[in-house]
């Protein structure tokens, strides 16, 4: 396990780069759909919706891995 950890952790940066580029597509999308949106209420929208979703494939995944 301390191997695998390693390797993550060595690849936090990437991972957490992958999700900060989810986030800005998405914010770009929802600015070009919605121009009168107020921002601050978009993000923190956006932010609730990125962690119901990451929440989500957690449940998903842990069903799976447990059988």
């Amino acid at each position: 396990m301390d191997i695998l950890k390693k390797e993550l952790d060595s690849r936090y940066s990437e991972i957490k780069s992958q999700i900060e580029a989810i986030f800005a597509a998405n914010s770009h999308i929802t600015g070009w759909d919605v121009p009168e949106v107020d921002e601050k209420e978009a993000t923190l929208l956006l932010l609730e919706y990125m962690q119901k979703a990451l929440d989500e494939v957690k449940e998903e995944t842990l069903k799976e891995i447990n059988g």
